[in-house]
């Protein structure tokens, strides 16, 4: 009998453990992204604009992978090879349509501690070229780009990690306010580090604590060797640069192709250098040798992943907390999902097998994704492509870019993060919406400028947890009422009768950051079940759930959706006289639930809202003007609907 038992049993195990073949594909679908979207992909529709916005992107990312090889302090030839193997495997494994992973500038700050620490610039002297060495390259630039790829691989190793222990979720307490004064204050510390080429000038390593001062404080100390071939050569770059820019964005509606402004200003500035000699006769710093082709694979260094430890920690937060994010617009802009987990698995590959090929650690940059934007890319594809036109750089037109002027490639760099400056207009809606997460914008930024860029993430998530944390406790001591769910049919003369159907939901938590994605799911449930359902007119049935949580509970939902003709108009009204308080993340979610509705021929009013509450979302969202959305009262939005839809008769009326 025991026997029988236990080969029950083991067939039993066995059964729930084979991997069926469905399994398997679904498994591959689901980590490999390329296999779900490749195989539809229509070379008639989105070949052309894919090939155009690759082109320009592969200009962004010579040019980028350049400057930022240098801000990572490493020989300029590495951040080519950082624009091409990180994109490559992001294309295969990332769901993010324009998402352009490659060289990144908080990154590169980042890499640099390590690299400037391990391998200083006084070491340079007791090194000597090597024949036998890497691409030709010195011993001392080998062991820099050893130092900076330990950092890649150990972050990349701490990303697949998180994908591991499923901690993408986890990124929601990184709200936007967050990550826009990071970033911000990311964008500050390149410009700084930028500022040296810009005005010609020889300048020591500063980094550390306070170092955006030190910097500025070292100009002004030595502001009598500036050179000012370089400083009027970077004025005219950035001129041309914003204006052509500002003129390709006005009229690209009007012009099939944007005037590729970055290729022609590197062109143009190389030859002028070529001509003149300015690199003897003016003094001017040029990017240098460029040497040609790819090398073999080489493992980093495992004896030094300890002492890159921190620097490791901060490449993987900083770097997936910001391409996160550039995915996550990118989906919201072109209405697709992406996985929160899959792109951790995606940029930690990325970071992982690049370190094999001399790269410098990778992320996703806000300046590429706006290029992919602009250009028109449909797909993945626009970045293989890049890809191709960097590998032809590489090996060929990689010695040409010998008399680039550095000052010309700092001004392509400083023009290329405007993006992430202009961020500083957000600080007005901040102080509109919620005058606490201004003070978050203000505060991380500091700290980012101060300190690092992972070290202002971490004060602004912290600041913010503590906030609500603070926040809560005084919600609780409000009358906490259980979402109730009134129905109305009401029959309305047309051209025909038809049936709208009222659902009022009441609000009695705070919605801010913690539970907004919650409320969000749930009610756009209840909406798609609505327009779902064709249950016979005289059925309705009576439902109880929890629509917005207790704040921080994660219970389900057990609501029994009423039924309601296929043809039926439903008008959703939010009762708000519970909403203790909000956030930018729920203001921020209030209005993508009315715009979504809207969408989707759903009239939404909102009741017994607050000024400031009324306030944050004229300002935030484009309303729709004509209609109003806000009342007194529940019974004033349903009089309002009542004299629109001339309704003459109450139906029914259930409230659970």
């Amino acid at each position: 009998m025991t026997g029988a038992k236990r080969k029950k049993k083991s067939m039993l195990w066995s059964k729930m453990h084979t991997p069926q073949c469905e399994d398997i594909i679904q498994w591959c679908r689901r980590r490999l992204p390329v296999l779900d979207w490749a195989p539809h992909y229509n070379l008639k529709e989105n070949l052309l604009p894919d090939t155009v916005s690759g082109i320009m992107l592969a200009v962004q990312q010579v040019t980028q992978g350049l400057a930022f090889a240098v801000l990572s302090s490493v020989h300029p030839v590495f951040g080519l090879y950082g624009s091409l193997f990180p994109a490559i495997i992001y294309a295969i494994f990332g769901m993010g349509h324009h998402v352009a992973t490659g060289t990144f500038a908080l990154t590169s700050l980042i890499s640099a501690n390590a690299v400037e620490r391990i391998v200083p610039q006084n070491m340079q002297n007791l090194t000597t070229q090597s024949n036998t060495s890497v691409l030709g390259l010195s011993d001392f630039e080998m062991q820099r780009i050893q130092v900076a790829a330990a950092v890649s691989f150990l972050g990349g190793v701490i990303q697949v990690a998180m994908f591991v222990l499923q901690l993408g979720s986890a990124t929601f307490v990184v709200t936007e306010p967050v990550i826009s004064a990071m970033t911000t204050g990311a964008a500050t510390h390149v410009v700084t580090s930028q500022v040296k080429y810009l005005l010609g000038m020889k300048m020591p390593y500063i980094s550390g604590p306070l170092g955006f001062f030190y910097i500025y404080a070292y100009v002004f100390e030595n502001i009598k060797s500036v050179r000012l071939e370089a400083l009027l050569l970077s004025l005219l770059s950035i001129v041309v640069l914003v204006l052509v820019k500002e003129l390709n964005e006005q009229f690209k509606r009007k012009i099939k192709v944007v005037l590729p402004v970055d290729l022609v200003l590197i062109i143009a500035a190389s030859f002028a250098c070529y001509c003149t000699n300015m690199e003897n006769t003016y003094g001017l710093e040029v990017v240098g040798h460029i040497p040609q082709g790819i090398p073999s694979p080489r493992a980093p260094p495992m004896n030094i992943l300890s002492a890159v430890i921190t620097e490791a920690f901060g490449v993987a937060l900083v770097g997936y907390v910001a391409s996160l994010a550039l995915a996550q617009g990118s989906a919201k802009k072109f209405k697709y999902s992406i996985d929160d987990n899959q792109e951790l698995l995606a940029h930690g590959l990325s970071n992982i097998v690049s370190s094999f090929f001399f790269c410098i650690p990778s992320a996703a940059a806000m300046g590429r994704t706006a290029g992919l934007y602009s250009t028109g890319a449909k797909t993945q594809v626009a970045c293989l492509i890049s890809c191709i036109f960097v590998l032809i750089v590489i090996y060929a037109i990689g010695p040409l870019l010998y008399w680039l002027p550095m000052c010309v490639l700092a001004s392509i760099i400083v023009v290329g993060l405007k993006g992430m400056l202009i961020q500083f207009r957000d600080l007005k809606k901040y102080w509109n919406v919620d005058k606490i997460y201004w003070g978050i914008w203000v505060s991380t930024y500091v700290f980012t400028i101060c300190f690092a860029a992972n070290v202002g993430l971490l004060f602004g998530v912290v600041c913010t947890i503590a906030i609500v944390i603070g926040r809560f406790p005084r919600a609780m001591t409000v009358s906490i009422k259980n979402m109730k769910e009134m129905e109305f049919k009401v029959k309305t003369e047309m051209d025909s009768e038809t049936l709208q159907q009222v659902k009022i939901i009441s609000i009695n938590n705070p919605l801010v950051f913690l539970n907004a994605k919650k409320f969000y799911t749930d009610l756009m449930n209840i909406i798609q079940k609505e327009n779902a359902c064709n249950q016979p007119l005289d059925d309705i049935s009576k439902c109880e759930q929890n629509t917005l949580l207790n704040s921080l509970s994660n219970g389900n939902c057990n609501e029994e959706a009423s039924q309601s003709c296929p043809n039926e108009k439903c008008s959703l009204i939010l009762d708000c006289s519970g909403f203790t308080f909000f956030d930018y993340s729920g203001v921020s979610m209030l209005v993508e639930v009315y715009m979504d509705c809207k969408g989707r021929s759903v009239d939404v009013l909102l009741a017994h809202c607050t000024a400031s509450l009324i306030k944050a979302m004229t300002y935030y969202g484009n309303l729709d003007s004509e209609k109003p959305i806000f009342f007194e009262s529940v019974s004033a939005a349903i009089g309002h609907i009542h004299s629109n839809k001339n309704l003459s008769k109450l139906s029914d009326h259930s409230e659970v």
